[in-house]
């Protein structure tokens, strides 16, 4: 099942022409071509900022596009988001301290991060190009897990966001909806990830 991409990710599909790096082969090298969309969101530099104006520590909706391309490629839709893609989305995320992308690249996090952990925990996830779509909610296609994820899962998830300067409130909505069942026995914990009001 495929979904149609929007015209921003069909422009960085054509810049992957310039970019052969950018082109992911398998999880690993996908991985690594996030990490140059790191070092363009940090510089303001490099093949993902090409030929454009780009303010250091931003985030706009061409990074997002690349973002979304290369974990969308087809080498790796069929496979389930790996930790180091989105060890590599939590740190194009802290990088950026200014957003410009309309909420879409912290839409794409949650969602990524959420296929990690239900794939990581044994459960069966839908092909990237479906999970991570910006149409797709996460609960279309999680809304049984929330017990079934691994409390590891959790566990890494609030280790990736304690301590740092970007919240991510979708991220965090997904932990609260997505993972709460298995979030009780970490309670004690939450509080140092969130700022929860009451």
């Amino acid at each position: 099942m495929s979904a149609a991409l929007p015209k921003s990710f069909e422009k960085a599909a054509e810049k992957s022409v310039e970019s052969p790096s950018l082109e992911p082969s398998c999880r690993d090298t996908a991985a690594h071509a996030l990490t140059i969309v790191r070092d363009g969101v940090i510089t303001g530099e490099g093949p993902t900022t090409k030929g454009r104006v780009h303010f250091s520590r931003s985030i706009d909706a061409d990074d997002t596009a690349w973002c979304a391309r290369i974990l969308t490629a087809a080498a790796v839709n069929d496979q389930p988001v790996s930790r180091a893609e989105a060890e590599a989305l939590f740190e194009i995320n802290e990088a950026a301290t200014e957003r410009a992308d309309g909420g879409r690249f912290d839409d794409l996090l949650a969602k990524a991060v959420a296929h990690y952990a239900a794939s990581a925990s044994g459960l069966k996830v839908p092909p990237r190009s479906v999970a991570l779509a910006q149409g797709t909610d996460i609960e279309s296609w999680a809304p049984s897990y929330a017990s079934k994820v691994k409390s590891e899962m959790l566990e890494w998830i609030a280790g990736q966001m304690r301590g740092k300067r970007q919240n991510n409130r979708r991220l965090m909505a997904m932990v609260a909806t997505f993972l709460g069942a298995t979030a009780l026995p970490l309670a004690g914990q939450l509080p140092n990830v969130f700022d929860i009001g009451m």
